[in-house]
């Protein structure tokens, strides 16, 4: 595992240098064949996420199944308490700025934070998430509200130079976004690192997310379609 420090600073961190991050649920079976084939596939970098039914025993078996590997395991955890420094690189924590529920924008961080005193901050990555799809388990569960790409390009803006997000992450979860809104924020940004993930399922609609997007977030394919569709994602 890689040893982060703190000098690296919010907009300097190695995701900036990723193309293709695999998304892998914990909720989601999974064999360890397949997982081997995602890690040797050429993805830069795994995800450990899942929105519902996630327990800190199914992130366990996950990363056990992961085992040690040559490129960064990073943790984005739903919950606080999911929260678990050991054996991930980062932990990246999501801050949904078009809730509908403030508790996803600042109230469970808050919480976490005054009641955790072992908090690793120098692993720890504020990510922005904008949500694109308000049907997806995600949009609901935080209850999204719905953008237009000028209004999406403005939440990308404020995240990154009035919040200095070092990640802004647009989620359409299960349904291929509209590439004019993931163009309208690449645009606006200048130091931020632009992930985009969501229906995402075939080579061409890989090239054309990457085209905006600096990184690009592949999962459901890889449970939907099987592992030969996933490695047709890998685009740098």
């Amino acid at each position: 595992m890689a040893n982060p420090t703190a000098a690296e600073g919010r907009d300097g961190g190695p995701w900036r240098s990723w193309r293709h991050v695999t998304k892998l649920d914990p909720d989601r079976p999974i064999t360890p064949e397949t997982v081997r084939r995602v890690v040797e596939g050429g993805t830069d970098a795994i995800m450990v996420s899942g929105t519902l039914g996630v327990t800190r025993k199914k992130v366990a078996r996950l990363r056990e199944m992961i085992g040690p590997v040559d490129i960064p395991v990073v943790l984005e955890p739903s919950d606080a308490r999911l929260v678990e420094f050991e054996g991930f690189d980062r932990v990246f924590v999501p801050t949904v700025l078009n809730s509908g529920d403030p508790t996803y924008i600042a109230g469970k961080h808050a919480a976490w934070a005054g009641r955790s005193p072992d908090i690793l901050w120098e692993r720890v990555v504020p990510e922005a998430y904008i949500v694109l799809n308000p049907d997806s388990a995600v949009g609901r569960l935080t209850r999204a509200r719905p953008l237009d790409p000028e209004t999406c390009a403005g939440y990308a803006r404020v995240a990154e130079r009035y919040f200095q997000f070092p990640i802004v992450y647009m989620e359409c979860s299960g349904a291929l976004g509209d590439p004019r809104a993931v163009q309208a924020i690449r645009e606006k940004l200048t130091r931020a690192t632009l992930f985009y993930g969501g229906g995402i399922d075939t080579r061409e609609k890989a090239q054309q997310m990457a085209r905006w997007a600096h990184t690009i977030v592949v999962g459901n394919v890889l449970y939907e379609k099987g592992i030969e569709r996933y490695l047709e994602t890998i685009v740098k």
